[in-house]
């Protein structure tokens, strides 16, 4: 294993000293060590992960400095564009350094999200012409590695990547954070939205922790899981999920269940939304300020306002709610206007350590919900 800190010595050795990324959960002891240690003027942590090579990029048009981006392979899909019509020494020649999560390594178990990105991550890398290497799990060697990228930069001004085994890093715990002041955590609000809307609802609920805890609810409760759909993967498109649901099926409220992390990094799904207003497509954001299923690392949640936000891209109503007593009365209004409509609830971080996985394959659950649909 490699411990960050010495890691992290050796990147601003090297001249790896701006960060840009989105946290991953393979990577989350190093995403902890920068957030605790970089400058917080080298180090943003992005919308989305070709959010992240752009900011990278700008940052080495200012300085002539490469910086490094990390990431899970799950996102190299939006490093693509900027990667080919920015990066790439064919158009600018931007360098930077990758730095990938490698979930669903072929031979590991792993999510069933995972598995076919985990088998394509260095087809991808060689798709778009970007070297790659394993990174080492000892810290001398991936020193030598981080040379050997430095002079690959500075020769061809073009992207390298290294991919990261889980495992890799050693453990850190990042420093402490300030309390919530919100008196719910996710899972709390996830239970009483469930519990208040009608058995005829649809919920597409967002990847990560929430679809997890609506899953066991269910399970819990012996309700019907048909009409959840349950986006495993795909961060920050259920929303459009759901508005593509609620197009086709006007009778039926649409609930799409979504995160702080997921709305921000495909926020122009707003006006999308917005815009096209249909009645029945009701939003609810859980907002905990945190990327809480790969570590905790913050979002922007906590710094922006997300009702004016929808409410400027043509949501007819929005607003936030920070109490359970009145999350219940909040959902039976938002059930009963006409949307487009978005309810932001306001949470702590954090979930249950015992919290379990959806136990019903992808395909299965697609199959009941289209079922459900078709009633």
């Amino acid at each position: 294993m490699i411990d960050c800190a010495a890691y992290f010595e050796e990147l601003e050795r090297s001249g790896f000293g701006y960060f840009a990324g989105v946290p991953d959960s393979l990577l989350k002891e190093f995403c902890a060590y920068v957030t605790d240690h970089a400058d917080p003027a080298r180090h943003v942590i992005a919308a989305n992960e070709g959010a992240a090579v752009a900011l990278a990029a700008g940052h080495y048009l200012a300085t002539g400095e490469p910086g490094l981006v990390y990431l899970q392979n799950s996102g190299l899909g939006n490093t693509v564009n900027p990667l080919t019509s920015l990066s790439d020494p064919a158009i600018y020649g931007i360098p930077s350094l990758l730095l990938i999560g490698w979930r669903g390594e072929p031979g590991r178990a792993d999510e069933p999200q995972h598995v076919k990105q985990g088998a394509v991550t260095f087809g991808t890398l060689k798709a778009l012409g970007i070297p790659s290497k394993v990174l080492a799990d000892t810290i001398d060697e991936a020193a030598g590695q981080l040379d050997r990228a430095a002079a690959y930069l500075k020769e061809h001004s073009a992207p390298f990547a290294l991919v990261v085994r889980a495992g890799t890093f050693a453990k850190y715990e990042k420093q402490a954070t300030a309390a919530s002041r919100f008196e719910m955590r996710r899972e709390d609000a996830v239970i009483e939205i469930a519990s208040h809307l009608s058995s005829d609802d649809v919920i597409v609920s967002t990847t990560g922790k929430a679809s997890r805890e609506l899953f066991e609810y269910r399970a819990a409760n012996g309700g019907d899981r048909s009409g959840d759909f349950l986006t495993v993967g795909s961060m920050g498109h259920a929303s459009q999920i759901a508005l593509g649901i609620a197009l086709e099926k006007p009778q039926r409220q649409v609930i799409c269940l979504d995160g702080d992390g997921a709305l921000i990094m495909h926020m122009g799904a707003l006006a999308i939304a917005g815009t096209r207003g249909p009645a029945n497509f009701k939003h609810i954001v859980i907002n905990n300020g945190v990327h809480d299923s790969v570590g905790g690392q913050p979002t922007a949640g906590f710094e922006i306002d997300i009702p004016a936000i929808a409410l400027g891209c043509g949501y007819r109503k929005a607003w936030p709610v920070e109490r359970r007593d009145d999350l219940a009365a909040a959902v039976r209004k938002l059930r009963e206007i006409d949307g487009p409509a978005l309810l932001e609830v306001m949470t702590s971080a954090g979930a249950r350590k015992d919290l379990g996985r959806p136990t019903v394959a992808p395909a299965e659950n697609k199959i009941a919900f289209m079922k459900n649909l078709s009633r």
